[in-house]
């Protein structure tokens, strides 16, 4: 802020104009500008010069930022040329040109063929997912093949570690919601039935549609959410640190490390979990059916194998080992496509669980058209 001796009288008349020159005087600081009227009255008399009138700021006693702006605003974002300034007057009046904001910024043109092309990118990055997809399931057979003819040397205890993680640390989670979902089932299939006094084919309801379709579906989901996410994660990680390429220095194969052992250790849990929900799903389901229609729970594991022919129960496994292979295949995929930067993870990692939930979902659609035309 620039200051003069004295202190302006609060009468003092801003701006005069006399035989074209406009004299600025006062005070032109926030302080003066912050009375009421001040900023639209001096903006309507800065108006009243002439665009070739001189001006003279030396006896002008107060000026700070919002003053200088409020006369650097009146004259166009540029100093008149005929001027009288102090030197401290001209260094503010030169800090607002340094950092003027210039020319504004064009209005974007609307791109009509602006949905085309983000249609035709998501359609070449599914393609470009989808080829890495395939040679990394290539890959796999190849490590899969030789782990198979020299099983002494396969990564065991890694495998070991990721059925662990992926199986054993899920089994609470998986019985919690499993149980819930049984409950909530069993408990709205119940309201319907006894509409129509056919509470006895509730073990038939819950048996085909929690053994098919919901065990093995919400298992996997479950397992996309919690153990693919940290696949991709624990990968992406790598990146970062540059294990990755450290690996590949030492010779040590990625695809016989870190993507079978997880391939392996996915198919291997993936059913067991799917028994593991549908069992918990299923007691949730015979307590709610024991409360709601008084079905003993003797009754209702003596109807069970009755209610569900055996082909159910291979199904679910099968598509226990197809989820896992998938949901793994998704996870090692987007993990080693994060690159070495925090935004890159975080991105990667959404992605890989939002694909391999899709990819369930999908896959579960192919299994449900395909044994429907086999009579399963």
């Amino acid at each position: 802020m620039v200051h003069a001796a004295g202190t302006p009288p609060l009468d003092a008349k801003p701006l005069t104009i006399s035989a074209g020159v406009c004299r600025l005087s006062g005070d032109w600081s926030v302080q003066a500008l912050a009375r009421r009227g001040q900023v639209e009255a001096r903006r309507r008399a800065l108006r009243t010069a002439a665009p070739d009138a001189r001006w003279d700021l030396s006896t002008v006693q107060r000026l700070d930022a919002v003053g200088a702006h409020l006369l650097w605003n009146a004259w166009g974002e540029r100093l008149p040329e005929r001027i009288r300034l102090l030197p401290g007057q001209r260094d503010v009046f030169t800090a607002l040109a340094t950092h003027s904001g210039g020319e504004p910024a064009a209005r974007p043109r609307i791109d009509p063929l602006q949905g085309v092309r983000a249609i035709g990118q998501a359609i070449l990055t599914a393609a470009d997912n989808g080829l890495g997809m395939t040679a990394l399931l290539g890959q796999l057979v190849l490590d899969l093949g030789r782990f198979l003819a020299r099983p002494w040397r396969g990564p065991w205890r890694e495998i070991s570690a990721q059925v662990y993680r992926t199986g054993a640390q899920a089994l609470g989670i998986t019985a919690l919601v499993g149980f819930l979902i049984g409950i909530v089932l069993s408990y709205l299939s119940a309201q319907q039935l006894q509409l129509f006094g056919a509470g006895q084919f509730i073990v038939k309801l819950l048996g085909v549609s929690i053994v098919r379709e919901l065990g093995p579906v919400l298992a996997a989901i479950l397992v996309a959410g919690r153990s693919g996410s940290a696949i991709t994660a624990q990968i992406g990680v790598m990146r970062v640190t540059q294990e990755l390429d450290a690996m590949r220095v030492m010779g040590i194969s990625h695809g016989q490390r870190l993507i079978l052992p997880r391939v392996v250790a996915l198919a291997v849990t993936m059913p067991l979990l799917v028994v593991w929900t549908a069992a918990m799903a299923l007691a949730g389901g015979m307590l709610a059916a024991h409360v709601e229609l008084g079905l003993s729970p003797a009754w209702f594991l003596n109807s069970l194998p009755d209610a569900v022919n055996i082909a159910n129960y291979w199904l679910g496994l099968a598509k226990g080992v197809t989820f896992g292979i998938l949901i793994a295949l998704v996870a090692c995929h987007f993990g080693l496509r994060i690159e070495p930067n925090t935004e890159s993870l975080g991105r990667g990692t959404t992605t890989s669980v939002v694909t391999s939930i899709t990819g369930v979902i999908l896959a579960d659609a192919v299994f449900a058209v395909a044994f429907s035309q086999v009579g399963i």
